[in-house]
């Protein structure tokens, strides 16, 4: 009986160690041990995921690292607008030393390399990094400010990766975009999204506007760097963001940089072509007075005497329509496409006249000529109409969103100042029309004069502020 006590014992000692020992936890769980959380995800996932790798592959090597040292003028607020100084200033300019990072592509093995032209201009040396972190000393081609498009070369000891341009014209909202550069400095980063619109325009950023907008994340140090498609085709150059928004970026379509590189390489400049109209957008109200079902096209307000529009036969009045085979959208549309007409080149304009579609063909004349250089001269904003100057502003400001113009002077006793406008207040306004820049401003002062008055809207610091004028 004492023996079977003994063995029951036994028993429950051995139960009550065996419960008590737990079961050991392993630090981590990896792939290799157990089932991954998902074993098969949707072969639509994975080849989306596979085809940003391999595009991001081929590319990442043609995309390089820009820096650069330039030298910029110090400009003293507080003397900026002082005459006593301005002599004395303008004689014994100050300068500092301004360094900037962005991004380009190389885009053919004899090392030229495509990038904005803000990220080289003023530069007096330009660093080069490979993907391979060589690095070579670039100079520049040529560049093109209206488009803030440059192209600089380097001389390199090996055979370079290039990048293929694609076709722009095809792009569909929803598409993929993958975007390149070295935001920040972080070299070569990648980020993704889709292509949000096509055809940006009026954004006050350049003079000729044809944006891509993405949102995929473009950041400073992207500039100049490649927007791609899903088989890796370059489909734009990344060159703006609104800093006040989230997901909002720029790219120039690349078809827009085909037309030009080629006279960047050859002589460094761009020559456009040139109509010598002066025209205005088609409203709602304007395109029912002339008859028309919707309100696209450009309407001409004016046509200069002597001018390409003039020898061809475009009046005051016509509304046109379509150009060089293209519909036309907007004025800034019908802008690029006089611009990149080649010079001597015919091209038909479509237009309507008294409720009637007529044709004809233009012999575009060059924007560069002594015509057009004096008809430009002609929309100067004149100092004595308020008593004050303006200029486009900065550009680093048009790529945060901000549009208007820049007061940089204010006479004394003028009207301007008798109002209350300072210098380095930002029109923003001109009777309650928004205007992005200062052709826009221009534009809205010649019919404000028409009146006799104007109120403008001003941005002072983080204040808005209304100035009604009297124009005498």
């Amino acid at each position: 009986m004492s023996s079977c006590r003994f063995v029951l014992f036994l028993v429950i000692i051995i139960s009550s160690l065996v419960a008590c020992k737990k079961k050991e936890e392993p630090l981590f769980y990896e792939s290799g041990r157990v089932q991954a959380p998902v074993k098969e995800p949707a072969r639509e996932v994975v080849a989306t995921q596979q085809a940003f790798i391999a595009g991001v592959q081929k590319v990442t090597p043609s995309v390089v690292n820009i820096s650069t040292i330039g030298k910029k003028k110090i400009v003293r607020p507080m003397f900026e607008f002082s005459p006593f100084f301005d002599d004395f200033l303008k004689e014994n300019p100050q300068f500092r030393r301004d360094r900037s990072l962005g991004s380009g592509f190389i885009i053919n093995r004899e090392g030229y390399i495509l990038t904005n032209d803000h990220v080289v201009r003023d530069a007096e040396t330009i660093k080069v990094r490979l993907s391979n972190e060589k690095v070579y000393d670039g100079r520049v081609v040529g560049s093109d400010p209206k488009t803030d498009i440059a192209v600089i070369k380097i001389h390199a000891s090996e055979e370079l990766p290039v990048a293929v341009l694609g076709d722009s014209d095809k792009l569909e909202v929803g598409q993929w975009a993958i975007a390149i550069g070295n935001p920040f400095g972080l070299s070569r980063t990648v980020t993704v999204g889709v292509v949000s619109a096509t055809g940006r325009s009026g954004m006050g950023i350049e003079t000729y506007e044809d944006f891509i907008q993405t949102d995929a994340a473009i950041n400073p140090g992207n500039s100049g760097g490649p927007l791609l498609n899903v088989h890796g085709e370059v489909i734009g150059i990344n060159t703006a963001i609104v800093a006040a928004g989230q997901g909002i970026g720029f790219a120039i379509p690349v078809n827009m940089v085909k037309q030009i590189i080629p006279q960047l390489i050859r002589k460094g400049s761009v020559s456009r072509g040139w109509l010598g109209v002066s025209i205005q957008p088609v409203t709602e109200e304007l395109a029912r007075s002339f008859g028309l079902k919707s309100a696209s096209g450009a309407l001409v307000s004016e046509v200069m005497a002597g001018s390409p529009a003039a020898k061809a036969g475009i009046r005051q009045g016509d509304v046109i329509v379509r150009f060089a085979g293209k519909p036309v959208k907007d004025v800034q549309h019908l802008q690029r496409l006089v611009a990149e007409t080649p010079i001597g080149g015919k091209a038909e304009a479509e237009f309507f006249r008294a409720g009637k579609l007529l044709k004809l063909s233009v012999v575009v004349g060059s924007a560069e000529s002594q015509e057009a250089l004096q008809a430009r001269s002609g929309d100067a904003v004149p100092s004595s109409l308020l008593g004050m100057t303006v200029e486009d502003l900065p550009r680093d400001m048009r790529t945060q969103g901000i549009g208007g113009v820049l007061v940089t002077g204010v006479e004394d006793g003028s009207m301007a100042a008798e109002a209350g406008i300072q210098g380095g207040d930002i029109i923003v306004a001109v009777d309650q029309k928004r205007i992005a820049n200062l052709s826009e401003y221009v534009r809205a002062m010649k019919d404000a004069e028409k009146k006799g008055s104007v109120a403008l809207l001003v941005k002072r610091g983080g204040a808005s502020i209304y100035f009604a004028l009297r124009i005498r």
